[in-house]
């Protein structure tokens, strides 16, 4: 319930906007429209606008679209072939089809079918073709549009809101994978490796954040200085895909090494946790860009510490592990905003820099 509590507040402006916006659209299609029923135009602001803040443009053209289809294949196909059970299923299907042939997502598919079973079942065949209910979603989609724009919410605050956890619980992560080598104990790499694959869906939700905070600087003139801001977010996303991947690897491979009961060096342990401790400074640096020198030279140490450990055992374990630690090092920097080539080579002089 707690969760639920967090999940409402953090929604309740989205919620009460998506409300106001579904009654104005129905007030301006009813006085439009000589005070009649007007029911697409709330239903396309709700759909534009929706529980999830971030591809409302698209929304609103797959709304629109979805709503030409089906009411217009619905309102010929009545006057050919009349009104009833068979004839509704022929409908949707057809409209269903016509809008994955015209390259729509679930939610054009979906809202094709929707209106075209709503004029076989509320018009039961009477009159021709009418075009005000295209123009109620258009009104619909308009009012979601213009209160989106009008009442943005607040990009950088969206992406950082995913990007810190994101980059903590990859700091955790390692420092596990390190407490596992560290301490011989396969259950906690394996829970270690559980916890880098659960990792994933905390990517994705920081790239939908960024999708979002993209698409309200575009649309919401109020927030387009935020673009700046957003910059480090969007180079760094894909370096921090590559990090947990290889984060993932790292504890599989330390799995291995202690089932093996292969001897991995301290100092590549200490190198992990030099990269887990890092990471909080690389949420600073996302935030402030000014802030990266330091993170950028306990990386470089990292990769130094990783390197020099196989001067003590070359096994197949530690050699594995120290080239996940050495790519991690690479990706962390790539964050951090150093360009790829001068990483890798920031990487493989990491001894020659730090001495060690």
């Amino acid at each position: 319930m707690h969760d639920r509590l967090d999940h409402l507040r953090d929604s309740w402006l989205n919620l009460l906007l998506t409300a106001l916006c579904a009654s104005l659209a129905w007030l301006i299609a009813r006085e439009a429209f000589s005070d009649r029923a007007a029911f697409f135009a709330p239903i396309a602001a709700i759909l534009t606008l929706g529980l999830a803040v971030g591809q409302r443009g698209r929304r609103a053209f797959e709304i629109g679209l979805g709503v030409a289809l089906g009411i217009g294949i619905a309102d010929l196909l009545v006057l050919a072939i009349g009104d009833g059970t068979w004839q509704l299923g022929v409908v949707v299907a057809l409209a269903m089809a016509a809008a994955v042939l015209a390259g729509g997502g679930p939610l054009l598919v979906n809202q094709a079918a929707i209106s075209g079973a709503l004029v076989v079942a509320l018009q039961n065949g009477a009159g021709a073709f009418s075009g005000t209910r295209f123009i109620d979603a258009v009104i619909g989609s308009a009012v979601a549009l213009l209160a989106n724009a009008l009442i943005p919410s607040n990009p950088l605050r969206m992406v950082r809101r995913e990007a810190e956890p994101l980059l903590r619980e990859l700091g955790g992560t390692l420092e596990q994978v390190a407490r596992a080598l560290e301490a011989h104990d396969v259950e906690g790499g394996r829970a270690a490796l559980d916890r880098a694959r659960a990792l994933d869906l905390q990517v994705e939700r920081l790239r939908e954040a960024l999708d979002v905070g993209q698409e309200t600087t575009t649309l919401a003139p109020s927030r387009r200085r935020a673009r700046g801001g957003l910059a480090p977010y969007a180079n760094a996303v894909s370096q921090i895909d590559h990090a947990v991947r290889n984060t993932r690897v790292l504890a599989r491979r330390a799995v291995g090494a202690i089932e093996q009961d292969d001897r991995v060096p301290e100092m590549a342990i200490d190198a992990i946790r030099e990269l887990a401790i890092v990471l909080p400074d690389l949420a600073a640096y996302l935030a402030d860009p000014g802030a990266a020198e330091d993170a950028e030279a306990a990386m470089i140490q990292a990769a130094a510490h990783a390197t020099a450990a196989l001067d003590v055992t070359s096994n197949l374990s530690a050699n594995m592990i120290v080239g996940q630690v050495r790519s991690m090092a690479v990706d962390l920097l790539g964050v951090a905003g150093v360009e790829a080539d001068e990483a890798r080579e920031a990487v493989r002089e990491a001894r020659i820099r730090t001495g060690i």
